[in-house]
This record gives structure tokens, sequence and C-alpha cells, in this order.
């Protein structure tokens, strides 16, 4: 939350003279510490970013929070531990972790992704997916030969998922190797060119060779693509386009920064 300090301006003569901001009166004071308005502000604002309603109640309970947290930090001061050089440094790091969280917060509001960058990525990202969904199965195996002998059970009659068993991928092997539903994209592209080929029901009759084995792929079926609509996935455009912004704005600072 921004706060802009009203300013009393009155009028002298033939001119006009802005007297200085006055500043707000502490909400409490705690051993003769004062606690100022501006604190109280800034919890507020973080409660109502999480969902808490502007009452008298939360103001309240953000008084007596800041009360607690002041009679605790002036113990802990008294003990010392403020000129711990552990502690020293954990404060350092909050400082620099909230001066950090506001440049970025600047820089997100001077930069926005604008809604012509948004449809750009969604009709690229639609574009690569294709416009069909494939449901493949596979088996994979460590070398050519051990995927040569499963393509050899399935023309023998053998059961696709009865083979997946001895498959080294974990996550499918237990659902007789399924993929479930799936763009090309989502896979390697040895394994996509080889299942965008398949006919519905039939499996590859030679190996498939990817960075992590070898794969023999059978197509369960094959459905016109029914991508989401672009106001459907707007928001999460935005937020991974404004983290992309942000990384390549601080790897430009990182490459410029001179670290020795």
């Amino acid at each position: 939350m921004k706060i802009f300090p009203s300013r009393l301006a009155i009028s002298l003569l033939a001119g006009f003279l802005t007297l200085p901001a006055l500043a707000a009166e502490p909400i409490a004071t705690v051993n003769g510490t004062a606690i100022s308005a501006a604190r109280a502000d800034a919890m507020i604002a973080e409660q109502r970013a999480q969902g808490a309603p502007e009452s008298a109640q939360l103001r309240d309970a953000v008084r007596e929070e800041l009360v607690r947290r002041e009679v605790l930090s002036q113990e802990a001061s008294k003990k010392g531990f403020d000129k711990k050089s552990d502690v020293q440094a954990q404060m350092d790091m909050a400082k620099q972790a909230i001066l950090i969280r506001a440049y970025l917060q600047d820089y997100v509001k001077a930069n926005p992704v604008t809604d012509a960058d948004l449809r750009k990525e969604y009709d690229g990202i639609k574009s690569r997916m294709g416009d069909k969904e494939y449901k493949p199965r596979h088996v994979l195996v460590e070398t050519e030969d051990q995927a040569k002998a499963i393509i050899s059970k399935l023309q023998n009659g053998s059961k696709f998922e009865d083979l997946a068993k001895e498959s080294r991928d974990p996550g499918s092997k237990e659902r007789g190797g399924d993929l479930g539903w799936s763009n090309p994209g989502m896979f390697v592209k040895p394994f996509s060119d080889a299942m965008v080929k398949l006919e519905k029901g039939k499996y590859t009759t030679t190996p498939v060779k990817s960075d992590f084995g070898y794969h023999v792929i059978m197509l369960d079926d094959v459905r016109p693509l029914q991508a989401p609509s672009f106001d459907e996935v707007k928001p999460q455009l935005q937020q991974r386009l404004q983290q992309q912004k942000v990384e390549k704005h601080v790897l430009e600072l990182r490459s410029k920064a001179k670290v020795q």
C-alpha cells in the first residue's frame, strides 16, 4: 500500500506557502519507543492482500501484534541479540529481501506484459500443440535387443499391458504403459515423431531410441485437440511472461555487475 501524506497549503498575501506533511501520530508507545502508523499500515496491507477485510477489529489486532513485537524486540536487544553476528546477518538478509521485493514490484509495474504479448504466446503454444491429442502406451527398456524382444512378443500375441510391467518407466508400468491424453509437444522428438505416424491400435515395429532408452509405442486412440480459450489461460500466461521478463532483467543486471 502506498501512502501519500497530505500537504497543508495556506495562502499568504499574494503567494502560497506549502507546509511539510504532518507526521502521523504513532499508534502506540512501548517503554518510550513509538510504533509508527506507517508500520501498522504496512501490516494491514499485508493482511488485506491475504483476504482480510478492512475493519476496526483488524486495526486493533495489528496494533496488539505490533506492541507484542516491540516488547519482544526490546527484550531481545537487552539480551544483546542485536549484536550477535548471526542475528545481524539474518537482519541484513531480511532488509535486502524487502528492498528486492519493492524494486521488482516497481519494475513489474513499469514493464507490464501487454495483451499483444499474451496473444502471441498463446498462438505460439497453440500452434506447437497441433490439432490432435494422442493416447499412447509405451514400454521403455535399456537396450535395443530388449525392445526387439518386446516387439516379437507382441507379434506372437502377448498383451501390451502385460509387457509394460517390464518397463523402466515407473510412472506408467503399473498402468499398462498408459501415458494418458497428451499432445506431441509433451514428448521428446523421437517419441512424438513415431507416435504421430501410428494408426489407432497399432504399435511401433522397430525400437524407438531416445535419451531415456528404447521405446515400444502403441497408440490407443487419437482425437481432435480441444485447446483452452485465450481467456481461460490468460492469467497463467501473464504470470509466466512476467516472470520471464523479470528473470531476463535480473540476468541483464547480473551481466553488467562487476564481481570479483
